[in-house]
């Protein structure tokens, strides 16, 4: 996502780039938490049967099981976008 800063900022090129990479930067970790706050609703909705003071067994095994397949299918779509990004 590119970033486009308002042409009244009376910055010099240098200080240009920089505040650009800086709003990207802030706008990956805000995406990168969203995700993190969107697996937490979806396994917790799957997974949690009863609210305690422990997770019994299955529950346990499933969130496990459901985060791990949440980061093996973030990891599988960043890598196959990095790699149509390279084909460019």
């Amino acid at each position: 996502m590119s970033v486009s800063l308002p042409s009244s900022l009376n910055l010099d090129e240098e200080s240009k780039i920089e505040l650009t990479k800086f709003i990207e930067n802030e706008q990956s970790k805000a995406r990168i938490q969203q995700s993190v706050h969107t697996m937490t609703d979806l396994c917790w909705d799957k997974c949690i049967t009863k609210i305690g003071n422990r997770l019994d067994s299955n529950e346990e095994s499933c969130l496990k099981n459901c985060v791990e397949r949440f980061l093996d299918t973030s990891i599988f779509i960043v890598s196959k976008l990095q790699k149509q990004g390279n084909q460019f």
